[in-house]
């Protein structure tokens, strides 16, 4: 592998998860991984870019940094990206679609920085590029998305490796209300601390995100088996890596999970969508749903309710303090884990500190980021600890 090329890579991220996703970027074998707002930085060949988005459970995209050059006009911006090796990874006519920002830099129109980075690359190729116009949030693979960031008169300019966004593992057909992403949902897993011999719960389960992402952790099936990636396009893929790796990850998958795994929601229709989208997942035998209310969680383990047992969660979250509905939830939260979860170790979303403090549950906080729009807390504890009242 040493005479590959290595390059500068970005994983893309949730602001506010970047810490999670630098440890998992360690065990999948990524060296000095640095946490930056909105994503990791790190070094890497071309296999580290399929192990990463084969593999990689909290990121939402793998960029590749192709060239970093100064532009102040145009007419330069032009000539350095018409002197880019596009041709690595491009075939000549290939459709492009492109994202610009600029900051604080002469060339401020991104209009024109996307026309002349087309002209560049189809004056490199010898043949004209097209411009396509995508959604981000597409869940079919977006061929040959560029990033370029201009900021100081420095111009970066970036490769997607990924395609459709990595959240996109392919089971979540079925939703129930305000879905959380795949990849938060990971997060969450990771950074509680939890580990596949230990029992979960989700009384909140919804289109049963977290117990499913828990089950593909504890039975190790990569979450990106089953899907595309743009990097499967590029002249550089080399498919003989890319099966290996492949074959790897299907003897590594183990048959089944360790412990109990659970997930309720008092509502039908979201336990009928956890079904589903866990069958499809591949996990429907490890993760036992239950349609029950919050006060009715029976949590199993062995003998009953372990210390070692963790309930991982998405309440619901109104954005009123006065919200009397939601305040009463986070009441009747607390004391049924007081009640059924003795020891147990807890995680939540919240978007309120004040529903933390009416669980009456000692809550320490473990990041901050959005999920759907609306900012919120990550908080753990272990029942039995108190609150401080503000």
């Amino acid at each position: 592998m040493t005479d590959q090329p290595r390059y500068d890579l970005f994983a893309v991220c949730q602001p506010g998860l970047e810490k999670t996703v630098a440890d998992e970027l360690r065990v999948l074998g990524i060296a000095s991984p640095r946490p930056v707002l909105g994503g990791v930085e790190f070094r890497g060949f071309l296999t580290h870019v399929y192990r990463v988005n084969l593999w990689s459970r909290t990121t939402e995209r793998v960029l590749l940094r192709l060239r970093e050059f100064r532009a102040d006009s145009f007419r330069e911006l032009h000539h350095k990206a018409a002197r880019t090796a596009w041709e690595e990874f491009l075939t000549p006519g290939c459709d492009v679609s492109i994202r610009a920002t600029c900051h604080k830099s002469i060339l401020m129109h991104t209009g024109g920085v996307v026309e002349r980075i087309v002209h560049g690359i189809s004056d490199r190729l010898g043949k004209t590029s097209q411009l396509i116009t995508t959604d981000e949030e597409n869940k079919s693979a977006r061929p040959n998305f560029i990033v370029v960031r201009i900021a100081n008169d420095r111009c970066l300019i970036s490769l997607d490796t990924s395609g459709a966004l990595l959240h996109f593992r392919g089971y979540r057909q079925a939703t129930a209300k305000a879905p959380l992403r795949e990849t938060l949902a990971a997060a969450m897993i990771l950074a509680s601390g939890w580990t596949p011999d230990r029992s979960l719960l989700d009384p909140f389960c919804g289109s049963g995100t977290i117990p499913i992402e828990a089950a593909l952790i504890a039975r190790r099936i990569a979450p990106g088996r089953h899907r595309s990636f743009t990097f499967m396009e590029w002249q550089k893929f080399d498919r003989t890596e890319w099966e290996a790796l492949l074959d790897q990850a299907d003897r590594t998958a183990l048959d089944h999970v360790p412990a109990s795994i659970q997930g309720s929601d008092r509502d039908a229709g979201a336990i009928e969508a956890s079904r589903s989208n866990a069958e499809r997942a591949g996990v429907l035998s490890e993760i036992e749903f239950t349609q029950r209310a919050m006060s009715a969680i029976e949590p199993i383990g062995a003998g009953g309710p372990p210390a070692v047992g963790h309930v991982i969660t998405n309440p619901p979250y109104g954005q009123r303090t006065g919200d009397s509905d939601v305040r009463n939830l986070y009441a009747q939260f607390g004391k049924v884990l007081r009640a059924k979860c003795p020891g147990w170790r807890v995680a939540m979303l919240s978007s309120d500190v004040h529903w933390e403090y009416g669980t009456g549950l000692k809550f320490q906080l473990l990041t901050r980021f959005n999920n759907g729009g609306i900012k919120v807390r990550l908080v753990h504890t272990t029942v039995g600890q108190v609150a401080d009242l503000p």
